[in-house]
């Protein structure tokens, strides 16, 4: 954006530049053509004056002496045409076609002595004439040849120093055009951040008021909305978890109570009904669990974006061994494999052990959470944790050979209770990929779906390699 603004001031500063350049050499192109006319105009009449008494006197000697001190001294040639013949100086000759073009105009009575304007290059001269004699008879006709060269030098060297205070001027005007887009431009700069920090992290901070007012008012303004929607955002956030908290004491008291009145059911049928009630009940719980998770795992993630950890790890984290937490949790969840007929296997560890910065309790929690899904969602599957490690990258990926999930359910499976609809008889609350993404981003990593080949998925949590750290290839 700001080449785009700077450019377009910098070309209407060359514009200006350029404009009032060709007014000032156009202005001083017509005082030094004036200037010259002036000058040989005069020259030119006082010539005619004495060639006239020269007539009158039948004398040309005073004429051809004053003719040839003229030449001498400004190199130009003079042609005066006498009745009696003609006189000449600085080898000015009738043989010219320009000469003998002023010379028939001259004789007519028709004056020429208008020098066009002169430009800074060229060689040409210029020749006037002016007819002199009574007021009805032509005596004769005078000639100058004007040598305009030593004014084109003239004009080329204002032409020189308007160039360089063109060129000064320019640089002056593109100068200040590149302060004052800077200057409009840099709090729009800050306001641009600031909304993508607030999209990703859910907060920002205070702007500087600069620029111009209608900017400083903007920064205000944006600054009082984006506390206002942190405000809110922090205080949904805790009304969740709040929420869910107080719900889960008055849920367990009604557990109990249902538990003691199942003591007292006699038919089947009543005790049949009583189980149903427990099994929502457990499904309140099981929601009441997911959004506590979630609203925890939420919570770090905007803390973990607030300190600016979209791409690295946080630094506060330490850098652990990934392997031993993930054995831990392919150890705990190898019974429920066993009971869906999967096959759970850990790949060997690397060699050398991979480093993370990671908290090493939400690594579990992530694993717990996508092993739990990989064991319900492919039951009899061939499921396999790895750790496995590219350029830059150190990802944790649990893989199996189950159904699967389309393209767009992969896109979806970290909305909010979002559930595949192949998967809605199967007890769960749609919360885990959006507790395991959430917890992701805390620890400066990041969710992967993919499909594997030809049927399966496979969930990564990528996560950068620590600074310094090696890379290991599985």
């Amino acid at each position: 954006m700001k080449l785009r603004v700077l450019g377009v001031l910098s070309m209407l500063a060359i514009f200006i530049v350029i404009g009032v350049s060709s007014i000032i050499l156009a202005s001083a192109s017509r005082e030094l053509t004036q200037e010259v006319q002036i000058n040989r105009v005069a020259a030119l009449n006082r010539f005619a004056q004495v060639a006239y008494d020269a007539a009158l006197d039948n004398d040309s000697t005073q004429l051809q002496r004053e003719m040839d001190g003229y030449s001498a001294l400004y190199g130009e040639g003079i042609l005066v045409r006498l009745q009696q013949g003609t006189l000449r100086s600085g080898g000015l000759g009738e043989d010219r076609a320009d000469v003998q073009d002023a010379l028939s105009k001259a004789s007519l009575n028709l004056s020429d002595t208008t020098i066009p304007a002169l430009q800074p290059f060229g060689t040409d001269s210029k020749v006037i004439a002016k007819s002199f004699g009574t007021g009805s008879q032509v005596l004769g006709e005078a000639v100058l040849e004007v040598d305009l060269n030593a004014a084109r030098q003239k004009l080329r060297d204002r032409w020189l120093v308007v160039g360089l205070a063109a060129f000064a001027l320019g640089a002056l005007l593109i100068l200040a055009a590149e302060r004052v887009t800077g200057w409009v431009l840099r709090p729009v700069h800050r306001l641009n951040a600031a909304v993508m920090e607030l999209e990703a992290t859910g907060r920002t901070s205070q702007l500087p008021e600069d620029g111009p007012p209608e900017l400083r008012q903007l920064s205000r303004s944006f600054s009082a909305m984006a506390q206002t929607v942190s405000e809110s955002m922090d205080s949904q956030r805790q009304l969740i978890a709040d929420t869910s908290h107080e719900l889960r004491n008055p849920v367990g008291a009604l557990r109990l109570r249902i538990d003691l009145l199942q003591l007292e059911l006699q038919t089947g049928a009543e005790k049949a009904a009583a189980a149903g009630v427990v099994a929502e009940l457990e499904r309140v719980e099981q929601i009441l669990e997911g959004v506590l998770k979630l609203a925890s795992a939420e919570h770090k993630a905007f803390e973990g974006s607030a300190r600016g950890t979209g791409g690295p790890a946080p630094a506060a984290l330490e850098l652990i061994d990934p392997f031993p937490v993930l054995h831990g949790e392919v150890e705990r969840a190898g019974p429920a494999a066993l009971r869906t007929g999967a096959s759970l296997i850990l790949d060997a560890p690397p060699d050398p052990p991979a480093q993370l910065a990671c908290n090493a309790d939400e690594l579990a929690h992530m694993m717990g959470e996508l092993l739990t899904n990989a064991v319900k969602y492919a039951p009899g599957a061939h499921i396999e944790v790895a750790i496995r490690s590219g350029a830059g990258t150190v990802a944790i990926k649990v893989s199996d050979d189950g159904p699967g999930l389309s393209a767009d359910e992969r896109a979806s499976s970290t909305t909010r209770f979002w559930r595949a609809p192949q998967h809605k008889h199967i007890r769960g609350n749609g919360l885990g990929m959006t507790i395991v993404d959430r917890l992701a981003e805390a620890n400066g990593a990041r969710l992967v779906l993919e499909e594997r080949s030809p049927h399966g998925l496979v969930a990564s949590i990528v996560f950068p390699s620590p600074a310094g750290g090696e890379a290991t290839h599985g």
